[in-house]
């Protein structure tokens, strides 16, 4: 039992691994649409490749979404709007129009036989208006169903009476009585006591037309098993694109069900696996260290699988938008925080998951590796914002470039292009821009660091290093020049510049708590280490690497920063000190004057050790020349080898003599020197 514990502890990391291969293989099949792929691929106005293609079974011809659309547009032109018709509003009416009447005609001016005739002629106008409703609002309908008396009556629009052409109406129907001087009094007067007594029923109305647009029938006409559908040569357009869609939307429904399920489901689980697979064997093949830190391959599959939920869950709503996700995100990121081999790498593996499921796959796939690779090649020092706009700006043009190449290939004219595409691409490269904060959030999830980070901690006027400044001056100094050396040779081998600089400006940050026991910041004569015997001294010499790496935590440094406080002296002799306990006893143990390490582990921080190696002891030359230069970077570079300090880093021999290279380059620039001539 226990050593199976011990195997289990020993194997953790592994086991994570298999764990979030499992998982993501299982989210992405699961988040994948349920439907089976067409085993054919066709394209308007372009032969049909294969063989003859009779129906395998029978299916409806599909009406396209501009023939549904076309339907729906007509009935609801023709639709009928339902108004209530109030009987009571006209009964208010004609009481209020009979008050009001012996107001304006009062008995002085009028006989009772004038008046009698008048009333009886406004009554028969109120009658002929309220005879199908009065309303304030426009009708648009041509005709509408009226619900009066409990019953229903489909009348047209022109006999209704409005507001906009009630003066019109009284005006035609007074016209046919001689009314002399009286036709003004009854025409104002029957215009005050008008009301509404019809009301728009827009439930009625809405259900009205929902029933007529179920209707609608989404098929027109249907093909019987074993018909030839099209035969191979035939450049499929018109018709038989129609007949090839049906057949490709219900063999794909139709091959979901029943047992088609499950071979279908083992079939996305098995084409994914080897996907997934294929970054797992190349990380380890080729990106060992990130292979081994479970955080950079966690922060790898969070973000592929970011990218493939985002598609597929476009692909569910609407395949149309499908190319609003900014894929090119991807590579972005991982560039930065990785490198460009890798951020194509995972690009193309997410592209080929995705084009199980995106509509035109073929057209798909070509652009977003087409975009991706120009993502890689322009997509450089993302610290300055212009390369950011530039390399998105460059990756829209891209896209809107291939879409238009595609249009041209398929329809063969310039015609029905989809503007809206190009909308759809511009929305793609603001939402790209998102990059930039999306980096510094993945910095403070995951531990990571970027270029962008590497700039803020490279100026000397950060809190850290002007307190280093103030405490330390020479040892500030010391770092300085430690960091222009190694740049340039990581520069010269294609190492990380930006982080190997920041490394050196903080890998002595620990000599802060005791500046005067370095020699670079004693001012005087006066060495405190003369006064203390050589393994005290030696101790603290030692403490430096401790002491800095607790200030780093402190003050929030990333690991990756801290890795070089770690590594810069690796497992090296205080030799000094070491040579000068030997002279006062004669068994001196190596461990109490030796760096607890670890040795360097990358080529950044194997650089590190060889700059400040040099340039420390550099300041004991005298008179330097070339010969002498090269002897001593030699000398030094050759003990760190034999003290195999670069064991554990990938740095090869050949890029070692090149950082040797430049760094007596460097040196002979620092010396001023110049050619001896011969006398």
């Amino acid at each position: 039992m226990g050593k199976t514990l011990d195997n289990i502890y020993k194997h953790q990391s592994l086991a994570y691994k298999y764990f979030l291969y499992l998982v993501s293989v299982a989210l992405i099949v699961f988040f994948f649409p349920k439907g089976g792929k067409f085993k054919y691929e066709f394209q308007k106005g372009k032969p049909w490749q294969y063989e003859n293609l009779y129906a395998p079974f029978d299916f409806s011809i599909k009406k396209t979404d501009e023939e549904l659309l076309l339907e729906q547009q007509s009935i609801k032109s023709k639709k009928l709007d339902y108004y209530n018709y109030d009987e009571k509003v006209y009964d208010e009416v004609l009481e209020e129009y009979s008050n009001s009447f012996n107001r304006v005609f009062s008995s002085s001016g009028y006989t009772t036989e004038q008046r009698t005739q008048l009333f009886a002629i406004g009554e028969k106008i109120l009658d002929s208006i309220y005879q199908n409703g009065f309303i304030d609002e426009e009708i648009l309908s041509d005709q509408i169903f009226l619900l009066k008396e409990n019953r229903g009556i489909i009348t047209s629009r022109n006999t209704i009476v409005t507001s906009s052409n009630a003066q019109e109406k009284l005006g035609q129907l007074l016209r046919s009585y001689n009314l002399g001087n009286s036709r003004g009094r009854l025409t104002k007067l029957i215009g005050s006591v008008l009301k509404t007594n019809l009301s728009y029923n827009r439930s009625l109305s809405d259900k009205a037309l929902e029933e007529e647009l179920s209707k609608i029938s989404f098929t027109r006409g249907n093909v019987t098993e074993g018909k030839l559908i099209v035969a191979k040569g035939e450049v499929v357009e018109a018709e038989n694109l129609k007949i090839l869609n049906s057949l490709k939307s219900e063999y794909e429904s139709e091959l979901w069900r029943g047992n088609n399920y499950y071979f279908i489901l083992l079939g996305y689980i098995i084409l994914v696996a080897l996907v997934l697979i294929m970054l797992l064997l190349f990380l380890k093949r080729y990106r060992s260290e990130i292979f081994n830190n479970n955080n950079k391959v966690t922060f790898i599959f969070v973000n592929l699988l970011l990218m493939v939920f985002a598609t597929t869950l476009m692909v569910k709503n609407n395949d149309s938008y499908v190319y609003v996700v900014p894929l090119c995100i991807l590579p972005l990121i991982l560039k930065n925080f990785f490198d460009a081999r890798l951020g194509l790498f995972v690009h193309v593996l997410t592209v080929l998951i995705l084009g199980f499921v995106v509509p035109n796959s073929f057209e798909y796939i070509f652009l977003q590796i087409i975009a991706g690779i120009v993502t890689i090649l322009t997509a450089s020092e993302l610290y300055k914002r212009a390369n950011l706009f530039i390399s998105v700006g460059q990756i829209t043009l891209i896209y809107i470039v291939g879409y238009f190449a595609f249009h041209a290939i398929h329809e063969g004219n310039l015609e029905n292009i989809e503007w809206v595409l190009f909308g759809i691409f511009v929305l793609n490269g603001l939402l790209t821009l998102f990059a930039q904060p999306l980096i510094y959030i993945y910095e403070k999830i995951f531990g990571l660091i970027s270029d962008v980070s590497l700039l803020e901690l490279s100026d000397t006027n950060s809190k850290l290093l002007k307190e280093l400044s103030d405490k330390a001056p020479g040892t500030f100094h010391h770092s300085l020049q430690v960091a222009n050396l190694a740049e340039a040779a990581a520069n010269e081998i294609g190492a990380n510049a930006m982080l190997v600089r920041v490394g050196a400006l903080y890998h002595d940050i620990g000599k802060m708590n005791k500046p005067a026991f370095f020699t670079e910041n004693q001012v005087t004569n006066v060495n405190p280490h003369d006064e203390l015997p050589p393994r005290e001294s030696a101790k603290i010499i030692i403490d430096h690497v401790i002491e800095g790496i607790e200030i780093a935590r402190k003050n929030n440094l990333p690991d990756r920063i801290i890795d070089f406080l770690r590594t810069h002296h690796g497992t090296s002799l205080v030799f000094y000190f070491f040579k000068k306990q030997q002279e006062l006893e004669e068994n001196v143990d190596e461990n109490d004057f030796r760096y607890p390490g670890p040795i360097p582990f990358s080529k950044e921080t194997a650089i590190l050790m060889m700059s400040d190696a040099i340039e420390a002891a550099s300041k004991s030359l005298k008179n330097p020349t070339f010969t002498i230069i090269d002897e001593f970077v030699e000398k030094i570079v050759s003990g760190q080898m034999k003290a195999n300090q670069f064991l554990n880093a990938n740095i090869t021999l050949k890029e070692i003599e090149m950082v040797k290279k430049v760094l007596k380059h460097k040196l002979t620039n620092i010396y001023h020197l110049r050619v001896e001539y011969p006398d």
